[in-house]
């Protein structure tokens, strides 16, 4: 399974002057405020398999071609509409793996999709409430993006190999 949520960024992270030759800070400005974006794969038992931050406003594309790499050797990629790109479908076939998701809206020919295994896909929302649980992972309180990501890597392997 495939998606991301937005994770809100504290005030006291948020100062938005980027370092020099860094990637910056990964804190995006939305009309929610600000926040970081939070790519994830995750298994069929809800476990993430890779994990990759971006700031708020990316869309879920980019983080699709990042994440594209790592993808493990399965049958299905359940994903939501928000990954119904012909590259993206095609990448996928390239790779041996069927995508389960239903086509956007705005497409002129209808995509079919396994409605019965795209139910399956809430265990990837249920693994990102269990990891908004955590506190510093709900809330971003560092500045820095390797240290927020690596407190949610221990966050998700506190919660799913403890």
């Amino acid at each position: 399974m495939i998606e991301a949520t937005y994770l809100k960024a504290h005030r006291t992270a948020t100062s938005m002057v980027a370092e020099k030759g860094g990637r910056g800070r990964l804190i995006g400005r939305t009309k929610g405020g600000t926040n970081t974006k939070l790519h994830t794969i995750c298994d069929s038992q809800a476990r993430p398999l890779n994990l990759f931050v971006t700031a708020g406003q990316v869309s879920d594309y980019i983080g699709a071609r990042a994440l594209l790499g790592s993808l493990p050797n399965v049958k299905w990629l359940l994903g939501d509409r928000g990954y119904d790109a012909d590259w993206f479908r095609e990448a996928l076939q390239d790779k041996g793996i069927r995508a389960c998701n239903p086509g956007r809206k705005q497409r002129k020919t209808s995509v079919k999709y396994d409605k019965r295994r795209y139910k399956r896909r809430n265990r990837i929302e249920i693994m990102f409430g269990r990891l908004k649980d955590w506190r510093r992972v709900a809330i971003r309180y560092d500045r820095c993006p390797k240290v927020f990501l690596s407190a949610i890597a221990l966050a998700s392997l506190v919660i799913y190999c403890l």
